[in-house]
C-alpha cells in the first residue's frame, strides 16, 4: 500500500479504534477486578472507614470501596468450558495429522484459552504466524487485539484483505517512546515509525533482517519491507460471535450495582458504630466536661428552665434496611449469571449429588455462549491448520475437508456413568466401553493396549505354568476386556 494511502486508512480508522480500546481496556479493568466502583482508588478494592464526602452528613465517614470479580468468573468459566480440552483436527490420513499436530505444538490449548480470553473481552480475538527463520520452524503467537486494525475487503465479505499492527516501542538511540505501525498484505510486511497521533510523519522504519535467498544467512543489511512467505495476511481473526461484542456489557450494569450496594452495605455498618449524643441544656461549659462526668459518674447535669422545657440527652444512629439490601443482593447475584450465560455457583454447592441430566441443564446458557463461540473459532482454526498443510507440503491444503472434534470440559457424575457403562457393557465393543471409562479418560487407546497386555500376559502365563491360578488370570483378563 502507497505511503499516502496508509495515512489516510489510519485516519479515517482513528475514531472506530479509540472506541474499539476502550471498550477492549474497560472489559480488561473488570477481568482485573477493577471496576468502575474502585476509580477513587486508582483500581484498588480499599478498606476506607474515615473518607467519605462530607456532604454526606456528620454520621457519615466510611468510604470502603470493594470491587466483585463476576467478569473475570464468568469469562473463565466459557474458557475453561469450551478450551480447556482442545479440538482433535482430522485432516484424512494419519501422517498429515502427525505434522499438523507437531506444528501446533504443546501450546496450542494455552493459546486456544487466551484467545477466547481476548475474545471475550475485545470481541475478537487475533493470532498471528510466522515463518522463523533461525529455527526454520513454523510459529504462531497471540497478539493484543488493542494493536490490530484489521483491513476486510467489505461489509458481507469478510475476506482480509491486510491488517496493520500499531504498538510502542522504544528508541534505543534517544531512549523516547514511539509508535511502531506494520502493514501486513497476503505477501509482504512494510514497518513504518510515527511520533505524533495524525499520522503525518509517518515514514518507514528499517527494522527487518534482510535474509539472502540462496544462503539464507542475514545479509547485514536492515530493510522496511520483507516477504512473509506465508501466502496470505498472516494474522487470524477469533470472533466472538458475527457482530465481534464484548461479553462485559450484558451484564455490567448488574455488576455496577452489586459493587455499589455491597459498598455501601458495608459503610453503613461501619458508620452505625459512630452515635452522635444530642445534649439540650447542658448544665456544664465544656463537652470534656461532660465526657468525664457520663464515664465516671454515669448520669448527666441537666438544667431545666420550666415545666415546658425540652432538657434532655438522645442520639442520632444510622438505620440500616438489612433485609432490603440482602435481597437486592442475592437478586443482582443471580441475574448476573443469567444474562452473562454462566453457570451459578450457589446451585453447584447444593450439598447433594446431582444426576447427569441436571448438570447439563445447569451448563445450558453456558453451553449455548459456548457454542456460539465454537462456530467462529471453528473458521480459525481451520484457517490456521489450511497455513500448516501449505508449509508442510501437504496436498490439498485449500481443499481438504477439516473435522474439528471439540470436547467440553464438564462435571459429571462419575457413580452413574460407570453404572451406565456396566449395563451397556454386554452390548458395546471394547473401544466404546474404555472411551466412556470415567476412570480413563482421554486416553482410550492406552486402556486397549494395557487391556490387550495383560491379557496377552494371562496367557504366557497359563502356557508356561498351566495351573488353575493361571487359568483364573487368564478368565480375570477376558472379563476386564468385555466389561
Amino acid at each position: 500500500m502507497e505511503l499516502e494511502n496508509l495515512k489516510q486508512l489510519l485516519k479515517n480508522r482513528e475514531p472506530q479504534r479509540v472506541h474499539f480500546v476502550a471498550q477492549a481496556e474497560l472489559s480488561e479493568k473488570y477481568y482485573n477486578n477493577e471496576n468502575d466502583i474502585t476509580i477513587r482508588n486508582g483500581g484498588v478494592s480499599k478498606v476506607n472507614t474515615d473518607g467519605a464526602d462530607k456532604s454526606k452528613g456528620p454520621l457519615r465517614k466510611a468510604d470502603t470501596r470493594i470491587s466483585s470479580n463476576f467478569h473475570q468468573i464468568l469469562v473463565d468459566q466459557k474458557a475453561d468450558y469450551l478450551t480447556g480440552t482442545p479440538p482433535t483436527i482430522d485432516v484424512g490420513d494419519d501422517a498429515a495429522n502427525e505434522k499438523v499436530r507437531q506444528v501446533l505444538g504443546d501450546d496450542f490449548a494455552a493459546t486456544l484459552q487466551e484467545l477466547c480470553v481476548d475474545a471475550s473481552n475485545a470481541g475478537v480475538g487475533w493470532l498471528h504466524v510466522w515463518f522463523d527463520e533461525d529455527e526454520k520452524r513454523m510459529r504462531y503467537a497471540v497478539i493484543p487485539p488493542e494493536q490490530i486494525i484489521p483491513l476486510y475487503a467489505g461489509d458481507t465479505d469478510r475476506s482480509l484483505l491486510g491488517v496493520c499492527r500499531r504498538y510502542a516501542q522504544i528508541d534505543k538511540s534517544t531512549g523516547k517512546q514511539f509508535t511502531c505501525i506494520e502493514y501486513w498484505d497476503e505477501k509482504t510486511v512494510t514497518a513504518y515509525r510515527t511520533d505524533r497521533t495524525n499520522y503525518e510523519d509517518l515514514h518507514e522504519l528499517k527494522k527487518y533482517a534482510l535474509f539472502d535467498v540462496a544462503t539464507g544467512e542475514d545479509t547485514g543489511t536492515p530493510t522496511a519491507t520483507l516477504e512473509h512467505g506465508i501466502g496470505e495476511v498472516p494474522f487470524i481473526p477469533f470472533r466472538n460471535g458475527k457482530r465481534e461484542k464484548p461479553d462485559l456489557f450484558k451484564y455490567k450494569g448488574y455488576i455496577d450495582v452489586y459493587d455499589e450496594v455491597y459498598s455501601g452495605f458495608a459503610n453503613d455498618l461501619e458508620d452505625v458504630q459512630q452515635v452522635i449524643l444530642v445534649l439540650t441544656n447542658y448544665g456544664g461549659q465544656e463537652l470534656h466536661d461532660f465526657m468525664d462526668q457520663l464515664q465516671q459518674d454515669k448520669a448527666v447535669k441537666l438544667d431545666a428552665v420550666g415545666p415546658d422545657d425540652k432538657s434532655g440527652l438522645s442520639t442520632l444512629t444510622i438505620d440500616i434496611p438489612t433485609e432490603a439490601r440482602q435481597k437486592l443482593l442475592d437478586l443482582t447475584f443471580d441475574n448476573i449469571f443469567v444474562y452473562g450465560e454462566g453457570v451459578n455457583p450457589k446451585q453447584l454447592s447444593t450439598g447433594t449429588s446431582m444426576s447427569g441430566v441436571a448438570i447439563k441443564l445447569l451448563y445450558g446458557q453456558l453451553e449455548l455462549k459456548a457454542s456460539t463461540t465454537e462456530v467462529w473459532f471453528r473458521q480459525g482454526i481451520a484457517r490456521l491448520v489450511r497455513i500448516i498443510m501449505r508449509q508442510q507440503n501437504i496436498s490439498g491444503a485449500d481443499t481438504r475437508n477439516i473435522d474439528q472434534t471439540w470436547t467440553r470440559s464438564l462435571i459429571s457424575n462419575n457413580t452413574e456413568q460407570a453404572d451406565v457403562v456396566a449395563k451397556l457393557a454386554e452390548y458395546s465393543s471394547q473401544e466404546t466401553i474404555a472411551k466412556n471409562n470415567p476412570l480413563v479418560g482421554d486416553d482410550w487407546q492406552g486402556e486397549l493396549e494395557q487391556l490387550q497386555k495383560d491379557k496377552d500376559d494371562a496367557m504366557e502365563s497359563q502356557a508356561k505354568h498351566p495351573d488353575p491360578f493361571a487359568n483364573q488370570a487368564l478368565r480375570r483378563a477376558s472379563a476386564t476386556m468385555k466389561v
